[in-house]
């Protein structure tokens, strides 16, 4: 976009100086971490055996998604999912939960505060708002209500110790008769309450470059989902490393844009099944992007 254009040209300087160089990425030594979303159709038949799974695939971190209204993640409650992941020493810096109430029926926070209190239990450091229904993001309009409600929500996860954060997909970046709805809520939301966890696939997938959103908002973006584009066919996965996106220049900007947790994601696709789909791109991230 223009503004990211112009952005880039009067801020080269600070990009030269938050841009990983070769010899400090091979010191990043981060953690390879997995949306949980990506074993859906298996976890919840057997979370133990799964959970047991991902550690033996090298995963360190896992962000959660799945709460239900009883508050159980896959039928065991917060308390033992956190112990569970405890005993196969994996760790779970964020979670995927929308406190809908709040956002979109003017709720009185406490959805908000409920999810604050599994945060705490689960020991995330992030909430992170993951898919907004096509019913509400048909208009520009729908994005600054949303935006707003997300500065009142986000200052009482803040109050509770906790960061809030977004999840995008491609819809964001819908032209809206020259609007973006993704611009909205960069720019209508406080950086230091509502933080961005970049879905690289998706941004890629709508025609835009990560690299010039870290650019344009450096430090806003604490949470990656790496998610590898098939070569063949855009609408799907794979492993990562086996496809069109290139992860190695795209995590030379880790410290610009303030990237800490790296979620491996993938949707569908798999070769040659679930855990083997996602024990290959555990394998590739720790060899040749986080190591």
């Amino acid at each position: 976009m223009t503004s990211r254009r112009t952005f880039l040209k009067t801020s080269g300087l600070l990009t030269a100086g938050l841009m990983l160089q070769p010899s400090d990425l091979m010191k990043m030594r981060g953690k390879a971490g997995i949306q949980l979303y990506s074993l859906r159709d298996i976890i919840g038949k057997d979370p133990k055996t799964v959970i047991g799974q991902v550690a033996q695939a090298g995963y360190k971190e896992v962000e959660m998604y799945g709460l239900t209204a009883d508050t159980k993640f896959f039928g065991m409650t917060v308390p033992e999912f956190a112990n569970l992941l405890k005993a196969n020493k994996l760790t779970s810096p964020s979670g995927h939960y929308a406190p809908e109430k709040f956002l979109f029926d003017n709720g009185n926070g406490d959805d908000v505060k409920r999810l604050c209190d599994v945060g705490h239990q689960m020991g995330h450091e992030y909430i992170v708002i993951p898919y907004l229904t096509e019913d509400r993001r048909k208009t520009i309009e729908q994005y600054k209500v949303l935006a707003a409600r997300i500065n009142l929500a986000g200052k009482i996860v803040k109050e509770s110790g906790l960061q809030l954060a977004y999840h995008n997909h491609d819809f964001e970046f819908a032209d809206h008769n020259g609007q973006k709805g993704y611009d909205v809520l960069l720019k209508s939301t406080d950086p230091d309450l509502l933080k961005m966890e970049s879905d690289l696939y998706w941004i890629v997938r709508a025609g835009y470059d990560p690299i010039d959103l870290f650019k344009a908002n450096p430090g806003r973006f604490p949470m990656w989902h790496v998610k590898d584009m098939d070569k063949l066919d855009r609408t799907k996965n794979t492993e990562v490393g086996n496809g069109s996106i290139d992860f190695k220049n795209i995590f030379k900007y880790v410290q610009l844009a303030g990237a800490k947790h790296f979620y491996m994601e993938q949707e569908n696709n798999y070769k040659p099944d679930f855990i083997g789909s996602v024990s290959a791109s555990s394998k590739y991230m720790k060899k040749k992007l986080l190591s």
